[in-house]
């Protein structure tokens, strides 16, 4: 299929979609389109965002739909709430010359009085959220019984964000002569049980291989202590003055951390994670999207919806555990025929993970070493130089001014001149820089059985928890090595529990640790750390990682309240977030 022209539609959504721009089918559209056009098979299409999907599904069901009959037609289901106005909005543009065929948007954090009036008006296209659209099963506003076709769209992320039993719901409560149509970047378990319980003999589309990365992408990663990781960032920002890029963490509370440092050190950043409503969310991506902020810091679920072609970095502050959400993430970038770089922080234990996604995509990342300051600061000089060098001069508006300029600046010479311009914008980094250490640090062998075992970890009681405000595993490591003499000690793990935690450290240090925690505060409660009764832990890391238990801790308890005992193993019963 070389052009729209070819696939057979009708003339209305031709004519929007060539005002729109459209002309060559992308390769999930030339795929999708035939099909739907001329079979009820149900599909499975497999691909990334960004790869037009809602064009793949949205024109051919929009040529089949009756636009007399009011009824729901055609249900699709989305994420979160800005993927179900972005996808609404774009099924909108296309029927631009459809004025019979009518769109309504259900979603949380909006009036449902409002989107039930619009449903009784009378739509044959309704794009929802799941939680919203159970709400309005409930109430029997919407009615899926005679519906004509079903689109999941992004439906791994649906499951990974807790939806599978809405899905199930709404699956189950509609026609079964409907047509079934499944997209997503990745097939799980979850999606292939779907596929297996509600859909008929479906037919599989993989856009190319399934998991390379894109061609316009460029992978690379530094290796760094894992207290530096913030540090880089700043450089690598520092380094690209024109940087326009997301931020990934694991979790909302090491996004917000990242963004409040971000801001404190004079960059444009803010965070969007789940503790925000839904109008800071709004007012965040909306600046993102007009790029007023140049950084946005996020988690994986929280970056839903956000459709952005001109990134020009993605920045893995922590790789995913999971090879085929890196995928997805470094996908956000090298869009629309631009190119972009994914750059991974890591620490010496991430080291396998960086080779288990090469394996994975297909591609080698580049080691590269972080800057250094001389470098950072050469590289905004020339930043500078060009900005100059390139600006849009205003005769008329500046030739008012400048006889008085240049009578101020008449004593001084063209090289005088030139250095106090450019220490006007330049000495705040220049400062900043001076002195800057090295980050970058040497991959570290695998130590043979008998170097592990006679590396031992002491592990340490400290009273502080969740229920402290600003105390998470980042806090944590940060006040290790602000406060221990030495700040390239090992650690070992970190569980963070509800009220108390407990971490480990190289017992080499144990009695440093103990002396550095004696007389701190965290905010208004004084800092307890005591050391665990009992065998110390060998086999450790440099850094921290992820899983295992919290481990008990038996003994005097001087503050805190109740005296001694036993402590719980994970903390009144729950699971440990983390562990180091």
């Amino acid at each position: 299929m070389q052009n729209f022209q070819e696939t057979g539609l009708r003339n209305e959504l031709l004519d929007a979609i060539t005002e729109m721009g459209f002309e060559t089918p992308s390769p999930i559209q030339s795929k999708t389109i035939p099909h739907i056009l001329s079979t009820d098979q149900d599909l499975v299409a497999l691909a990334q965002t960004g790869t037009g999907k809602t064009a793949a599904f949205g024109l051919p069901i929009l040529h089949r739909i009756d636009p007399k009959s009011k009824n729901a037609q055609l249900l699709i289901l989305s994420p979160t709430r800005e993927l179900c106005i972005q996808i609404a909005t774009e099924m909108e543009r296309f029927l631009k010359y459809m004025g019979d065929v009518k769109v309504v948007s259900v979603y949380g954090g909006a009036p449902i009085d409002s989107q039930i009036r619009a449903i009784k008006r009378g739509a044959q296209v309704i794009v929802g959220t799941p939680g919203r659209t159970i709400d309005l099963l409930n109430r029997r506003v919407l009615n899926f019984s005679n519906i004509n076709w079903l689109v999941l769209d992004e439906a791994d992320e649906m499951l990974n964000m807790g939806f599978k039993e809405d899905l199930n719901t709404i699956l189950s409560s509609t026609s079964d002569e409907r047509q079934t149509l499944l997209f997503s970047a990745t097939m799980p378990k979850e999606i292939q049980n779907i596929a297996d319980n509600y859909m008929t003999n479906p037919l599989t589309i993989k856009m190319g291989k399934r998991n390379v990365a894109s061609d316009d992408v460029k992978h690379f990663y530094y290796l760094v202590h894992g207290s530096d990781r913030y540090e880089t960032i700043k450089r690598v920002a520092d380094m690209n003055p024109d940087i326009y890029g997301i931020i990934f963490s694991r979790t909302r509370a090491e996004a917000k951390d990242i963004a409040e440092k971000l801001q404190a050190d004079g960059y444009n950043a803010d965070a969007l994670h789940g503790e925000l409503s839904q109008g800071q969310r709004d007012q965040v991506m909306n600046r993102f999207r007009n790029k007023q902020l140049k950084l946005l810091v996020a988690t994986d679920v929280a970056a839903r919806g956000l459709d952005v072609n001109e990134l020009t970095h993605v920045i893995n502050y922590n790789l995913p555990d999971d090879s085929e959400v890196y995928v997805h993430r470094s996908g956000r970038t090298g869009r629309a025929g631009n190119k972009g770089i994914s750059v991974a922080i890591v620490s010496n234990r991430d080291v396998n993970r960086i080779k288990d996604i090469e394996r994975f995509i297909g591609k080698k990342f580049e080691k590269q070493l972080v800057p250094g300051g001389d470098e950072v600061c050469k590289a905004r000089l020339f930043s500078l130089m060009s900005r100059v060098e390139n600006v849009d001069i205003n005769e008329e508006q500046i030739a008012p001014f400048m006889e008085e300029i240049t009578a101020q600046f008449a004593e001084m010479s063209r090289e005088e001149l030139i250095k106090h311009f450019v220490s006007v914008e330049f000495n705040q980094i220049l400062s900043y820089y001076k002195n800057a250490r090295d980050l970058n640090i040497q991959e570290r062998k695998q130590r043979d059985r008998r170097d592990k075992e006679n590396s031992k970890f002491t592990r340490f009681y400290i009273n502080l928890g969740e229920e402290n405000e600003g105390f998470n595993k980042l806090k944590m490591i940060g006040m290790i090595n602000d406060n221990l003499p030495k700040r390239k000690v090992e650690i070992g793990k970190i569980d963070i529990l509800q009220k108390f935690s407990f971490f480990e450290v190289d017992s080499n240090y144990e009695n440093d640790v103990l002396d550095a925690f004696s007389n701190l505060n965290f905010g208004e409660s004084k800092v307890l750390v005591e050391k665990k009764k009992g065998k110390e832990r060998s086999g450790g890391f440099k850094g921290n990682r992820r899983g295992g238990s919290g481990g008990g801790f038996r003994g005097n308890r001087r503050s805190g309240g109740g005296g001694g005992g036993s402590y719980p193993r994970n903390g009144e019963g729950r699971k440990p977030r983390y562990r180091g």
